[in-house]
Order: C-alpha cells, then sequence, then structure tokens
C-alpha cells in the first residue's frame, strides 16, 4: 500500500542494530550502578545546607577561603543569583546549632553584617525516606502510562511504550552515575519530565500506526514493516520540531541558568534526546515485533457440522 510518505531509512530493518547498543549502554550503566552508584547530593544523605545572601557579589574561590579560615575545609559551595550575591554551601555532615552559627559569623565577618542565611538539615532517616519516595513515583508514573496506553490503544502498544520510557529514565540515570554528576531533588524531577515527554512522542507514532492499520490490510510481516516505517516517517518532522524546541529552551537554562538548576536542565536534556531516540528506534520496532508474532500464529480451522 502507498502511504504517501518517502521512506528515507528503514527503521524496522535496522532494528538490531539499535537493539544492541541500547543493551550495551544499559550493561555500561548497570556496572556503573554496582561499582561507583550515584553521586547523591545532600538531598538524599545526611548533611547540611546554608544558603546565604551576602549582599555583594562574590565568588566560589571567596566563600570556599573563608569558610576555610573558618575551620571548615571540606564543604562545597555554588554561587547563583543575578548580581552573584547569594552562594548554597553544602556540608556533608549534619552541623550543630554552634557550627552552624559559626559559619555564618564568619561570612558576616567577610561581608559585613548584612549577611542572611537559612540552614536547612537533613537526617538520615529523611534522605532514606526521600530515596523510597523517588522509587515509588518513577514506578508509579510508568505504571499509570502503562494502563493508559493500554486502555488508550491496545496491549502491545503499553509493553512497547513502558519498556521505552523505562530505557530513558535509565539512561539519565546510567549518565549521571557513569560521569558523577550530583543527584539531588530537580533531578528527579527531570526524570519524571522526561517520562512525560517521551510518552507524548511515542503516542504521536502510535496514533499514526493505529490509523494506517485501519485503512490497510497487512497480510505479511513484510507489509507490517513498510507500514511501521511509514508511520515513522510521516510523524518524523513533527517529533524532531517538538524536541527540538525544548532541547533549545533546556540548553539555554543550562548555560544562562542558576548553578542550581545546571543539573536539573542537563537531566532534562539527556532525557529529551533519549525519548526521541527510543521512540524511533526502541518503542516502534519493538510494536513490530510484538505484533508479527501475531501475524506468524497460524489460523486454526472451524470444522463445521455436516
Amino acid at each position: 500500500m502507498n502511504y504517501n510518505t518517502k521512506i528515507r531509512y528503514d527503521v524496522v530493518g535496522n532494528r538490531n542494530k539499535y537493539f544492541i547498543f541500547s543493551i550495551v549502554l544499559t550493561l555500561a550503566g548497570i556496572v556503573s550502578l554496582i561499582l561507583f552508584q550515584l553521586n547523591f547530593g545532600v538531598d538524599f544523605k545526611a548533611g547540611t545546607n546554608i544558603d546565604v545572601s551576602v549582599g555583594q557579589a562574590v565568588t566560589q574561590q571567596e566563600i570556599n577561603s573563608t569558610l576555610d579560615e573558618a575551620g571548615f575545609p571540606d564543604e562545597t559551595s555554588t554561587i547563583g543569583g543575578a548580581n552573584k550575591d547569594r552562594a548554597t554551601i553544602r556540608f556533608a555532615e549534619i552541623l550543630t546549632q554552634e557550627q552552624s552559627t559559626k559559619v555564618i559569623e564568619a561570612l558576616k565577618a567577610k561581608y559585613g553584617d548584612d549577611v542572611s542565611a537559612e540552614v536547612n538539615v537533613v537526617s538520615t532517616e529523611i534522605a532514606q525516606e526521600l530515596g523510597i519516595k523517588t522509587i515509588w513515583a518513577i514506578l508509579i508514573a510508568s505504571l499509570g502510562i502503562m494502563f493508559y496506553v493500554m486502555i488508550r490503544f491496545e496491549w502491545r502498544f503499553a509493553l512497547a511504550s513502558n519498556i521505552s520510557i523505562l530505557y530513558d529514565s535509565f539512561v539519565v540515570i546510567a549518565i549521571f552515575s557513569i560521569f558523577r554528576f550530583e543527584v539531588d531533588l530537580p533531578f528527579i524531577a527531570a526524570v519524571l519530565t522526561t517520562l512525560g515527554y517521551s510518552i507524548n512522542d511515542k503516542i504521536v507514532i502510535f496514533d499514526r500506526i493505529r490509523e494506517n492499520m485501519r485503512f490497510s490490510q497487512v497480510r505479511n510481516e513484510e507489509q507490517l514493516a513498510h507500514l511501521v516505517n511509514a508511520s515513522v516517517w510521516q510523524t518524523m518532522a513533527r517529533n524532531l520540531y517538538t524536541v527540538l524546541t525544548v532541547v533549545i529552551v533546556t540548553l539555554c537554562i543550562f548555560f544562562l541558568g542558576s548553578p542550581s538548576i545546571k543539573m536539573f536542565s542537563l537531566a532534562l536534556l539527556v532525557g529529551l534526546i533519549s525519548g526521541a531516540y527510543s521512540t524511533i528506534f526502541i518503542a516502534s520496532p519493538l510494536w513490530f515485533l510484538l505484533k508479527r508474532r501475531e501475524k506468524q500464529k497460524p489460523k486454526v480451522a472451524v470444522k463445521t457440522e455436516p
């Protein structure tokens, strides 16, 4: 059947290449998680955050130097704010009230009495609870998406899309583990946002596949592969334009935004790219394989009474 579209690349025919690449990346992520785990920020492990406003432009080196002189050599800080007058100082241990006061007094001695600070402490119990709730949030979101797609389409679409979006989430986690980027609460928001954008891309292609199935008579595997390839290329422009629009905004946030949301924008960027990739090269071929099995089932002859 002619679908009035030019198939520039046989996605289904080259599916094994992308399956192998995806499996290798997944295995690399698993090995990295086993050997190095994730570089958790203070949100997921016990520690202390002190958000400071100093009322003047400062540098990270100046803040670190001031705290080093006060007896806190292992702290890390990030500078933010439109005028670079705010700093977030992170401590790997839970500071006592006296230690927190000492930090603030050291900053006031350096930058004057206009210094204001907010101290946030994360206990071990809270960190563990956040980690557990994060896992549940991703699982519940994935199951909800799967049930929606199953009701809206069919179980093959649901299974293919759920495998793909879980792959997208894992790619983000694997990249952060391999390159030792810090994982904090905004990272979790980025992973959940990735699920939303990823399933949106897949719904667009699946809807086109379903529409083409209605108006075509697929009798064999070759015709089914042709239908999937045509559906991919019919929706290619729309999917790419949608992803590129969000990617451009995300890049602007990463390069121009506050340091506190850089990891969020980076995680979202990885998720968007992975979502676009998995929609074309994983979800669609997976559905093809599942549907092909149905086409290959021999039809049982129905006996009629004489």
